[in-house]
């Protein structure tokens, strides 16, 4: 973000005179942290040890303590947050969430990489329910992760990448290239359940107006991407971490890879990670672009 001269000077002027109520708020742990903390304290436990069915009810509640408690750490580090920037906004992440992972439910139908032990205890519609409200922690774990990493981070540079519409043109057929592949033979490349989405949605986002990734990259800034990056990297640790000892609970049977596990994932199962966040940060751009909910400095990775 370029400030003028004058508005810099003010920007500095109303740092400088920050109430001494506004102060003690930014140096003590904010409430939805303490929230979040109790629901870890309380859901952890009780995940990994109660006998039986547990995580259908109690993955919603820690993912929920995990986003409150870092959205906290985000505000005591820079004043700001997904949540207290907009609760409507805030809100609106867990609603994309949820169709969002079921996109990828679908093309898993395809790839079969994930299956979830335990599904036969419920009906369709219980697992549609119930599942729906844990996908619906996904985006929000994401976004307040990558923007609480942002906050140790000023810049990363890396190639510069500009949208224009050679560009745009080459990822959109990169892009249906991949998912045609995946859909054809997805034994051979079901890597691109990562990949496809994120190089079809990006100039679909930059045609319409919406926030794109290429807005920082062409300027050789690459921090959003690498804070997206390191986001969903963070929260796949706690995600196959939680996952380990809960019932019920996914495993994976991914072809060439599944070896050197860390939880039930496999090593190199973790890159997909990476890409998986990228995908998320188009789909969420292009949802709330669409029903016109946002604004383009809402998530902010780049600050």
């Amino acid at each position: 973000m370029v400030y003028s001269r004058h508005k810099l000077t003010e920007r500095l002027f109303d740092m400088n005179e920050t109430t001494a109520p506004e102060h003690a708020a930014r140096s003590s742990l904010p409430r939805q942290s303490w929230i979040g903390l109790l629901l870890i304290v309380v859901c952890w436990p009780l995940n990994w040890l109660l006998p039986g069915l547990r995580t259908h009810v109690l993955f919603f509640p820690l993912w929920l303590g995990y986003i409150l408690t870092v959205d906290g750490l985000v505000f005591l580090r820079k004043g700001t947050s997904l949540l207290t920037r907009s609760r409507k906004r805030f809100i609106g992440l867990f609603l994309v969430s949820v169709p969002a992972w079921w996109l990828f439910e679908l093309f898993n139908e395809r790839v079969q990489n994930w299956q979830y032990v335990g599904r036969e205890q419920f009906t369709d519609l219980q697992f549609f329910v119930l599942s729906s409200f844990s996908f619906s922690t996904v985006i929000p774990a994401i976004f307040g992760t990558a923007e609480l990493v942002s906050t140790f981070v000023r810049r990363v540079s890396g190639p510069i990448i500009r949208p224009t519409p050679c560009t745009l043109a080459v990822f959109f057929v990169t892009g249906l290239v991949m998912l045609a592949l995946l859909l054809i033979w997805p034994r051979y490349f079901f890597p691109f359940v990562w990949l496809s989405t994120f190089f079809i949605l990006e100039p679909i986002n930059a045609a319409f107006g919406f926030p794109t990734l290429a807005q920082s990259t062409q300027n050789g800034d690459w921090k959003p991407v690498v804070m997206l990056w390191l986001g969903a990297l963070t929260c796949g640790f706690f995600w196959e971490m939680w996952n380990f000892f809960s019932y019920p609970k996914w495993v994976y049977t991914v072809p060439f890879v599944n070896f050197l596990h860390i939880f039930e994932m496999p090593l190199l199962g973790y890159g997909g990670y990476l890409p998986f966040a990228l995908e998320l940060y188009s789909l969420y751009n292009l949802v709330s672009g669409l029903v016109r909910s946002t604004r383009s400095d809402y998530v902010c990775l780049d600050e």
